[in-house]
């Protein structure tokens, strides 16, 4: 039987909404391969376990075996990291709660820890990117919705249940007008500053606005915010609106954040970071403008040094290292 020192490898995976992206990662932080699947393909939570661990089992046989494995680090929306269960996510195929560790362990006979996906990015980030020597951040994702790390003191904040730190589910509009978000309230922050939050705006905007723009030619309900920056790197004056109104609200927000925890950086990260100034100048402007005194010019706003698939996966890994 292998003894801890001798276990040299831990798997980090990532739950995402669209996609489930899982590696092999060794003691120095290497991701050594990976593979992934597509999440929504699979309505029952065991039929999905069974199809990542079709795909996980080789490579962790490729490795030496579980044997080798310290442990399964997993960042999934609405991961209780206490009890390793995803409860209720509004993002995911599976209802009510799912015992993932439990499944992930009984299969693959390697000790499983989850956490918030989020949580996983700042894990990746404090380790191997820009909050390297940091102990006061906050992670902010922009993908499918809105996450959030909270790291106070250098450690992560998980509350008395296990879900503390969800900044995506903030309410920024209590309007009759506010949009419905997939928690079942209605004006959450990931509702206008997500990925989708922002095709949403285009095709608000599109409707409410007669002015033309590159974004008509594309059906309104297929319109990505990756269409919308395109559309703006062209001089696109509506997609340019699209990210200033975007960004205003974020940059409120963070304000909020910033009042909350007093953190050294908030840093970015996600598919949406991808529209650099577009978004990124409107973000810093609000805070500007909206932060109170006291804390002016005190947090940094930093994009993520890492990769996206390898913050949440090396996150994730490093979460492998403490399972039981």
């Amino acid at each position: 039987m292998a003894t801890t020192m001798e276990k040299t490898y831990v798997v980090g995976m990532d739950i995402g909404g669209t996609n489930t992206v899982f590696g092999v990662v060794d003691s120095r932080g290497n991701i050594l391969g990976t593979d992934s699947i597509k999440t929504g393909a699979y309505e029952q939570a065991e039929d999905y376990v069974a199809a990542v661990c079709e795909r996980l089992m080789p490579l962790i046989e490729a490795h030496g075996g579980a044997e080798k494995f310290r442990g399964i680090g997993i960042g999934a929306p609405n991961a209780n990291y206490y009890k390793g269960t995803i409860e209720l996510a509004p993002n995911l195929p599976w209802k009510g709660i799912v015992p993932l560790g439990q499944m992930f362990k009984e299969r693959t006979g390697i000790p499983t820890a989850l956490t918030n996906d989020a949580n996983a990015a700042a894990m990746g980030e404090m380790t191997y990117g820009a909050a390297r020597g940091m102990k006061d951040f906050i992670m902010i994702t922009l993908g499918t919705g809105v996450g959030s790390g909270i790291v106070i003191n250098g450690q992560m904040v998980y509350g008395h249940d296990g879900f503390a730190g969800e900044l995506g589910h903030s309410i920024v509009d209590s309007t009759p007008e506010a949009r419905q978000c997939n928690c079942g309230r209605k004006g959450c922050l990931e509702t206008y500053c997500s990925a989708t939050g922002v095709a949403r705006t285009a095709r608000e905007v599109l409707v409410a606005n007669a002015e033309p723009s590159l974004l008509r030619e594309i059906p309104a309900e297929q319109i990505t915010s990756k269409d919308v920056y395109d559309a703006a790197v062209r001089g696109d004056k509506l997609a340019i609106e699209i990210f200033q109104r975007t960004g205003e609200i974020l940059g409120k927000a963070l304000t909020n954040f910033i009042a909350f925890s007093s953190p050294e950086a908030i840093i970015l990260f996600g598919g949406l970071i991808k529209a650099g100034d577009f978004i990124m100048k409107p973000i810093q402007e609000a805070i500007d403008k909206n932060i109170q005194p006291i804390f002016k010019g005190k947090a940094k706003l930093i994009i993520s040094e890492l990769k996206d698939a390898d913050a949440a996966v090396l996150g994730a890994s490093a979460l492998g290292w403490e399972a039981k």
